[in-house]
C-alpha cells in the first residue's frame, strides 16, 4: 500500500526489512570505478591504514543504503525525488561479510509551498551492521506526494 505524506508522522521509526552483505569483490569493484583510495583495493595496504583491513568506500556505503531504502521504503507511487542529503556521517567502516540494513525516522513534515500536490518530509537514515552498530548516517528532505491536493 502506497505511503503519502498524510500517511507518515513526526517521530515515527521505519526498521526496514531489506539486508545487504558486502562482498570484498563489490568492496574492490565499486572501488576501482570510484573511490580508487589503497585501504579500498589493496589488502596489504589496507592493514598498514587506520582499518586494518580492507574496507568499503563510504560512499560505497551510502549506495548499499540508498538501494535498500529505495526497495524498503520509497513508493513508486508516492516519492517525487529529494531536495538533498544533510549533514552525511560515516560512524564506522564496513568491511567484506558485513550485512547491512537500515531505518528511517521521520523528523519533520511540511507541505510544499510551490507545489499542493506535495508535502517535504525531512528524514534520517541510520545504516547498522549486522551486530547493530551504527555504520552510517544522513538526514534527507524528500518530496511526497499528497493523498489529496485540495485538502
Amino acid at each position: 500500500m502506497a505511503r503519502y505524506f498524510e500517511d507518515t508522522e513526526v517521530g515515527e521509526v521505519y526498521e526496514l526489512d531489506g539486508r545487504y552483505e558486502v562482498t570484498e569483490e563489490e568492496i574492490k569493484e565499486f572501488a576501482e570505478k570510484y573511490d580508487p583510495q589503497p585501504f579500498h583495493l589493496d589488502e596489504e595496504a589496507a592493514q598498514e591504514s587506520i582499518f586494518g583491513s580492507l574496507a568499503a568506500s563510504g560512499w560505497h556505503t551510502a549506495s548499499i543504503c540508498m538501494r535498500l531504502l529505495v526497495d524498503g521504503f520509497l513508493e513508486e507511487e508516492t516519492s517525487m525525488g529529494a531536495r538533498g542529503v544533510d549533514e552525511l556521517r560515516w560512524i564506522q567502516p564496513v568491511y567484506p561479510g558485513d550485512t547491512l540494513r537500515v531505518e528511517v525516522e521521520i523528523l519533520e513534515k511540511r507541505l510544499s509551498e510551490s507545489n499542493p500536490e506535495m508535502g517535504h518530509i525531512r528524514t534520517q537514515l541510520t545504516g547498522y551492521n549486522q551486530d547493530d552498530e551504527a555504520v552510517i548516517e544522513w538526514k534527507a528532505l524528500g518530496m511526497v506526494r499528497r493523498r489529496n491536493a485540495e485538502e
